[in-house]
């Protein structure tokens, strides 16, 4: 007969009175899950995620047992990270972190493991105890980061881990977050249920006032009792869902082989040992539970070649709230708590020696005795519950406090809000049970007494409640915990004189040309802006771009605020200038690469690298990948890089690298190859095909040099045929510009589009294949002027008002870059002010050629026509056309030159009397 059966008789009969056998059998159940986790001989110590009792009752208990080993429940390729939390301050997060998987789906990567590490938290007390008490080993037996994803399921539709989720807060990212002990209802129904009951909001106001509040001065005996109560309650209270009731229990089959193993081998006494889990896996049911369980080891898989990469990353009171679900505030709340608890319980806690931030102050208190095992649950269930009495002092500050604060935001409150504030309070703790206001109770009374109709400033009554309350206190990971990466970046910005850890957002000045010194740190931040996120290193003033020399820079740097980013690269390499270059070989090499990418990885290996063999790697490879595509969909920006690029060697580089010589010959043949497809398919847009003219007709003269033979090029275009308007309109440009077709031949078509009423709504698709053309035939913007003056002089307002719209629309869609040069050449062709307009006459009109004059013909036929004109004039009166007889025998130049020279002798006689000196010096 156990210390429990007298319990487990009393539920077992008011279950059956009231509930019948299956509530019988879950609170007996329940009574036995206590009962053989206190009875096992390796101590098990159950703890809930940062719960100030928990943390309260674990100093207590290292104090008093001493053990020489300590089990923890953390993923075990975590341990090395331990050590480094001297060098932080609290709250951090132990990370595990992987860009690249190998063994899983590879729409999961990059992979991320986070677990959070507060000072209100057991397992920070047993870290603390275990690192700065000698003699004390800790071994993290949990699965490891890499089992974490491999027990994940793999269905593809499910996507990655976590994916589908809101966003978490930036801290933690999109890592899966590891806790210690997950004490939550496992259905809505049942949390609901003690949410109404309990007359409180969420679930974490019922943690603390029925269970924090409750175990914070219990002895040993009973924290252990009523925590394994709680967590097998809650475990056999959950939805049969098979794949996480299996990943549980895989978890603690894990855990202890990973136990017996270490006794195993280092021949500790179990009496000396300590089991840190949480309260939900100490009620564990698995064949491998307990050291005297003669179960088969539980079979322990291998990693996959997943290379990860380990580190300590910032944390907040809200990433932790995000992370894991709580309310907002509450990890706050706990905090307060917690520092508090220390002050009343005279209990000393375990604080790493070094460790940054203030430490709660306590004392130590003596050694209790160690007592034999005996039923507490009893006495705590059916016992009232012990009420702190109304500390006044405690809820006056917080009441005068709370109104200052909110005159500083902006709300207009007083002395009577305090009041308020502070009678609410007692009125809500009393309504829902308590004779002391809890930090829950203070904050409905404060919103409900100052939040008026609106809120004046940036924070709302609640946001100040958790200011006050303790705040969002936010960690940060020391100088000498960053991996290698981060400290050479701090290093390396040291000119700079700014203290990289603040989480401010600091201005930094860089005056180039009289300190040419501080040059290194410019190019540091052009790549740390590549990197990192938004925010983190901002440009102020200045640029980085090809061929750019700066002079003054000024930047905006929030590297402190940040540091989560910056410690996750130093995963990826040992300096940023390996990191950059890894990711630009990737973006060159990966399965999604194209042209584009690579010449843009070639772009930013000049600007951030320097360039030099890795950009004439990457070049080459683009060289490569523009000759396997099979599709112009991103002609326009290959265009726009490479034309970039060639400038930019072209001013630098006294010759251009073989690459680009490669690439504008491949490119030269490729699009010659794919131009006729392109202007017939329907699908492709008509912004590609005048991409790819513009680079068949603006590198053509380096094509040719390189060895390009230009009757390909017109091979093409001659076998192109297109159907859409603004494909024909381009078409008609590049024979304009290859010769194939005069400019009066096609000034003469688009008088002909204009002439033919079925084709004029379709007349701004012609435009915009005109417009799309002054890329590859720039020499064109007059026509393409010409042609749209035309367009709205002569086309009636009943034709030219419906069509404006579409017109607009056209070429706000396909010609949006090209319409700037077409407003220039028409500010350069028409008059500058309206009376000048007035006057002006267009130039395609004065322009226009005179009608030429036949030469008069000769000959026998002339002569026979003369000799009988009745004939001929016959024909003319027959045809109503007048005829004009010239003297057959002068011609008509004849004619002409008679008449100039007789309007103007001086120049004959000029001549002649100029020959005439000119006979007589002869002789």
């Amino acid at each position: 007969m156990t210390v429990f059966e007298p319990l487990r008789e009393q539920l077992t009969d008011a279950a059956r009175a009231f509930g019948g056998d299956a509530v019988a059998g879950i609170l007996t159940g329940i009574v036995d899950d206590v009962d053989r986790a206190l009875t096992e001989e390796l101590e098990i110590f159950p703890v809930c995620h940062h719960s100030p009792a928990s943390a309260l009752a674990m100093a207590r208990r290292l104090r008093d047992k001493r053990p020489s080993v300590i089990y923890l429940e953390l993923c075990e390729d975590l341990a090395p990270l331990l050590a480094e939390l001297r060098n932080c301050r609290l709250p951090v997060a132990l990370q595990a972190f992987a860009s690249r998987v190998e063994g899983f789906p590879a729409a999961w990567a990059p992979l991320s493991v986070v677990a959070p590490i507060t000072e209100a938290s057991a397992e920070y007390q047993a870290i603390a105890y275990a690192l700065d008490t000698p003699g004390v080993e800790i071994v993290l037996v949990d699965r490891s980061t890499d089992h974490v994803f491999q027990w994940e399921p793999r269905d593809a539709a499910e996507g990655a881990p976590g994916e589908g989720e809101e966003p978490k807060e930036a801290l933690h990212g999109d890592a899966v977050g590891i806790e210690i002990g997950e004490l939550r209802p496992g259905f809505a129904e049942l949390e609901e249920h003690l949410l109404r009951h309990g007359k409180v909001r969420h679930w974490s106001e019922w943690w603390d006032q029925y269970v924090e509040q409750p175990l914070a001065g219990a002895d040993h005996a009973t924290y252990r009792q009523v925590m394994v109560m709680v967590g097998s309650l809650f475990r056999r209270l959950r939805p049969p869902d098979a794949a996480r009731r299996d990943r549980d229990e895989d978890r603690e089959r894990y855990m202890w082989t990973r136990m017996r193993e270490h006794l195993a081998a280092s021949g500790a006494d179990p009496a000396d040992c300590l089991y840190v889990c949480g309260a939900f896996h100490a009620a564990s049911r698995v064949e491998q539970f307990g050291l005297a369980s003669e179960a088969e080891p539980f079979e322990i898989t291998p990693r996959t070649g997943t290379r990860w990469r380990y580190g300590l990353i910032p944390s907040s009171h809200s990433a932790i709230e995000a992370q894991f679900g709580l309310a907002p505030g509450s990890v706050s709340i706990a905090a307060a708590t917690w520092e508090k608890a220390v002050k009343r319980s005279g209990v000393k806690p375990f604080r790493l020696s070094g460790q940054a931030g203030k430490a709660p102050r306590g004392r130590k208190a003596p050694a209790a005795k160690e007592e034999p095992p005996a039923d507490r649950l009893s006495g705590f269930l059916s016992g009232p519950p012990v009420l702190d009495g109304l500390d006044e002092a405690e809820l006056l500050g917080w009441c005068v406090d709370i109104v200052r604060l909110a005159r500083r935001n902006g709300y207009l409150a007083s002395t009577a809000d305090a009041i308020a504030v502070f009678e609410t309070s007692v009125l809500l703790a009393g309504m829902r049970g308590r004779a002391r206001p809890t930090p829950y109770d203070f904050q409905d009374a404060a919103v409900t007494c100052i939040e008026k109709d609106r809120v004046p400033g940036r924070r709302d009554v609640a946001r100040l409640c958790e200011i006050l309350l303790g705040g969002d206190r936010i960690g940060a990971v020391g100088y000498d915990a960053l991996p290698p990466l981060a400290r050479d970046v701090h290093d390396r910005l040291q000119p700079l004189g700014l203290d990289l850890q603040k989480r401010t957002v600091q201005r930094a000045l860089l005056d180039l040309h009289t300190e040419p010194d501080l040059l290194p740190c410019s190019e540091l931040l052009w790549i740390l802006r590549r990197l990192l996120p938004d925010g983190a290193v901002r440009p102020i003033m200045g640029s980085r771009e090809l061929g750019d020399r700066p002079i003054q820079e000024s930047w905006d740097l929030a590297i402190g605020r940040h540091q989560r980013a910056l410690v996750e690269l130093g995963y990826e390499g040992v300096s940023v200038e390996q990191v950059l270059e890894q990711r630009l070989r990737r973006a060159a090499w990966g399965p999604d690469a194209s042209a584009v990418k690579a010449l843009e990885a070639v772009e930013d290996a000049v600007l951030y690298l320097g360039g030099g063999r890795f950009a004439d790697e990457l070049g080459a490879r683009a060289v490569e990948l523009l000759a396997a595509e099979r599709t112009v969909d991103e002609a326009p920006e290959v265009v726009r890089r490479i034309r970039r690029l060639l400038t930019h060697y072209r001013a630098a580089e006294p010759a251009l690298p073989r690459w680009c010589q490669a690439f504008v010959v491949e490119g030269y043949a490729h699009y010659c190859t794919l131009l006729p497809t392109a202007f017939a398919d329907e699908a492709g847009g008509v912004r590609q095909v005048a991409a790819m003219l513009g680079f068949l007709f603006g590198m053509e003269s380096l094509a040719l040099s390189l060895g390009c033979d230009h009757a390909q090029l017109e091979l093409a275009v001659r076998q192109s045929h297109p159907e859409a308007p603004a494909k024909v309109a381009l078409l008609w440009a590049a024979k304009a510009q290859l010769g194939l077709m005069t400019r009066d031949e096609l000034r003469a078509r688009c008088d002909e589009l204009l002439a033919n009423p079925l084709v004029v709504p379709s007349f701004p698709l012609y435009m915009s294949g005109f417009v799309q053309a002054l890329d590859p035939a720039p020499a064109l913007a007059p026509l393409v002027v010409e042609a749209m003056s035309k367009a709205f002089g002569r086309l009636p307002d009943a034709v030219l008002l419906p069509w404006l719209p579409n017109l607009v629309a056209t070429l706000r869609e396909h010609a949006r870059e090209l319409v700037p040069a077409l407003v220039r050449e028409a500010a350069r062709t028409f008059p500058a002010s309206l009376p000048a307009l007035d006057a002006w006459t267009p130039p395609w009109e004065s322009a226009a050629p005179a009608q030429p004059v036949a030469p008069a013909a000769s000959g026998p036929v002339t002569e026979l026509l003369a000799a009988h004109p009745p004939t001929c004039n016959a024909v003319a009166a027959l045809l109503g056309h007048p005829v004009e007889w010239a003297d057959p025998a002068t011609p008509a130049g004849d004619v002409e030159v008679r008449d100039l020279l007789e309007r103007h002798p001086g120049t004959a006689e000029a001549v002649t009397a100029l020959l005439a000196l000119a006979g007589a010096a002869s002789r």
